[in-house]
């Protein structure tokens, strides 16, 4: 089975920068198509950035030109660089994963940005 471990929430600064990463296990990685989504409070679900087998980004407008996915097949890892931090985009963070049409979610972890 896939099974995803996210690390790097926490508390920012508005205009700080966030790094997420999350590794991938019991699975060809370098097959997974991966992406970031986030939920705040009475919202939906959505995503924020993906990536494909082939490394090909796509992003959220409100996420472009402050946010970059990356995967690193070595280290069966994918990231989500956060820059230029807003309060709208305080949420909690799943890493996913589909693999043979199927969605695998992470724990999901909370970041906040608020002075």
């Amino acid at each position: 089975q896939v099974q995803l471990l996210e690390s790097g929430g926490g508390l920012v600064l508005p205009g700080g920068s966030l790094r997420r990463s999350c590794a991938v296990s019991g699975s060809m990685f370098s097959s997974l198509s991966l992406g970031w989504h986030r939920q705040a409070p009475g919202k939906q679900r959505e995503l924020v950035a993906g990536i494909d087998r082939y490394g090909s980004p796509n992003y959220q407008p409100s996420a472009t030109g402050r946010f970059t996915i990356s995967r690193d097949n070595a280290t069966r890892t994918v990231d989500l660089q956060m820059n230029a931090l807003k309060p709208e985009d305080t949420a909690v963070y799943y890493c996913c994963a589909i693999q043979n049409g199927r969605q695998y979610w992470g724990q999901g972890t909370q970041v906040t940005v608020s002075s």
